[in-house]
């Protein structure tokens, strides 16, 4: 848990200026900023509007997926649509049946978009916005929406009104949802116009907050990702797999490694974004023997497996005898799309407590890899057959 924290911690540090949380707090909007380059996709930040409406604590929120905002009445058909979103890395708005911390439900309007990165095109956040639906009506006779639209939308400025008002505000729109706790119903509410642009406003002001304090962030892709990079999709399916390995791509210069697991991570000492990118042999040293590695290279260049167990060096210099698994990872045609290396310090060289030999565990994760990537190219054939389909 210590290392996923300090994960989310540099989500931000390694791509924003330091004062991008206190610009984003300062936002009236209730929103959730995700990496999906962190295993399990969390959320590494909650607005102070998003804790407020949904009754959590920030610590109970940061870290963890957003499943845990939903409850058994929560539309499946809706959940896989966001899925789908985030696996094809695009924006999505939809009616969601969402519980707050004291099991209350309520319908909100989520709309979400990722941000990219300018350098490679790359996902590096998704900004997921939450707009709660205040009635299924054109208009209220409480006059609850046009306070809150007073507030939030008024010429006066942010920072001269009263902290009553605003209070006032909120609590008459809170008043009008919670109407429906204990509603059981299948049916979405429809969102209206106003929400629509509450929505829309609210991911402009996020992305222009995150672009004034990042030259690296963008609303859209301004670059073709890098070859070899793997989507977020691929990302999340590994981040599953808990055992150390890293992913190389053999058809870029110098076969770079383009993933590497939190457990890779952990057992190395290296920081992510010091290891993509890297050449496989980053972790040898004096003391590497240099037929081993021309073994690897070997069994890459014939495109079979090999294990080997060789002396390799973790980022404080300190040594450690690496039992290297590598293996070509074929896509759905049938092409090798990448090297998995898998690695277990040769000190580990016993039986878990499952029963399992270091060779059968080493040989899961490779199996675990290859059902990832081919599943992802698999549904990327689908969708590109069924895009010429509808051409016809």
């Amino acid at each position: 848990m210590e290392s996923q924290l300090g994960l989310i911690e540099k989500s931000f540090n390694t791509r924003y200026s330091p004062w991008v949380r206190e610009a984003l707090e300062e936002l009236p909007h209730n929103f959730t900023i995700t990496d999906p380059t962190i295993s399990g996709h969390p959320i590494v930040f909650a607005s102070p509007g998003f804790l407020k409406m949904s009754g959590f604590r920030r610590e109970q929120v940061i870290g963890n997926n957003g499943r845990m905002f939903q409850g058994p009445k929560t539309n499946r058909k809706t959940v896989m649509e966001i899925r789908e979103a985030i696996r094809e890395e695009r924006a999505v708005q939809v009616s969601l049946w969402n519980y707050r911390k004291d099991g209350t439900p309520f319908w909100m309007l989520f709309q979400m978009s990722p941000v990219f990165s300018k350098e490679d095109g790359r996902v590096i956040h998704f900004i997921g916005v939450q707009v709660p639906i205040l009635t299924n009506k054109r208009s209220t006779d409480d006059g609850a929406d046009a306070a809150w639209n007073e507030i939030v939308f008024g010429s006066c400025r942010r920072e001269v009104c009263s902290d009553s008002l605003v209070e006032r505000g909120r609590v008459l729109a809170l008043d009008t949802y919670t109407n429906c706790r204990g509603v059981e119903t299948e049916e979405p509410w429809e969102a209206r116009e106003l929400e629509k642009e509450r929505a829309a406003t609210a991911i402009n002001n996020i992305l222009s907050v995150l672009t004034c304090y990042s030259r690296l962030a963008c609303g859209k892709r301004c670059s073709s990702p890098a070859a070899g990079l793997i989507n977020s999709s691929l990302n999340i399916s590994l981040g599953r797999i808990n055992q150390s390995f890293v992913l190389i791509d053999p058809h870029l210069p110098n076969m770079p490694i383009v993933y590497a697991s939190d457990a890779f991570l952990k057992l190395t000492g290296y920081d992510r974004h010091e290891v993509l990118g890297c050449n496989w042999r980053f972790l040898s040293g004096v003391g590497t023997d240099s037929s081993v590695l021309n073994q690897i290279q070997e069994s890459i260049q014939v495109e079979q497996a090999c294990t080997v167990c060789f002396l390799n060096y973790r980022k404080d210099k300190s040594m450690f005898w690496n039992l290297l698994h590598m293996s070509p990872v074929r896509n759905a045609t049938g092409k090798i799309a990448y090297f998995v290396g898998v690695q277990m310090e040769e000190k580990c060289k016993s039986q878990d407590r499952h029963g399992l030999s270091p060779e059968t565990r080493q040989l899961s994760a490779v199996g675990a890899v290859k059902v990832a990537v081919r599943s992802l190219s698999m549904g990327a054939s689908c969708s590109k057959s069924s895009d010429r389909f509808n051409t016809l």
